[in-house]
């Protein structure tokens, strides 16, 4: 694979990540960006390190890039509590006038992962989570894979 092969693969696989988050909520390219990226952030700074890096290397080339943008490993995990702790998180990663249920994003980002990442990564990340935000991740189509 050349260089610009692998850029294209990765953006197509991107957009086809952004398209079925966005197909589900029914939310533009925009919106789904930005509550996909939002989330991420919010989740990678929740895991420790290991982990983070572990889940990032099962995300497309640009997504894994979107991860780690501004990440400051030394200051992870932050201690998220419960689901409001998480929810506040995701919030104060939108940009103002965003106008999405918290909740809703991350179900929803939860379950787009859920159906792209490893099973076992999956369980991982949610076995690094408080009790009332892992239950947030469904468990029936864990490990999908399907790019």
């Amino acid at each position: 694979m050349t260089m610009l092969s692998a850029f294209d693969t990765t953006v197509q696989k991107t957009m086809t990540w952004i398209h079925e988050l966005g197909d589900a909520m029914h939310w533009d390219e925009q919106k789904s960006y930005l509550c996909m990226r939002a989330t991420l952030h919010a989740l990678r700074d929740r895991l420790t390190v290991d982990e983070a890096v572990q889940l990032g290397a099962q995300l497309p080339m640009l997504l894994r890039g979107l991860f780690f943008e501004g990440w400051k490993p030394r200051e992870t995990p932050i201690k998220v509590r419960n689901r409001e702790d998480f929810f506040q998180m995701v919030r104060m990663q939108l940009p103002p006038g965003t106008h999405v249920s918290a909740d809703a994003v991350v179900c929803s980002v939860f379950g787009l992962l859920s159906r792209k990442i490893s099973r076992g990564e999956i369980q991982d990340v949610r076995g690094m989570m408080p009790a009332d935000l892992a239950e947030l991740w469904p468990e029936g189509d864990a490990g999908g894979r399907t790019g």
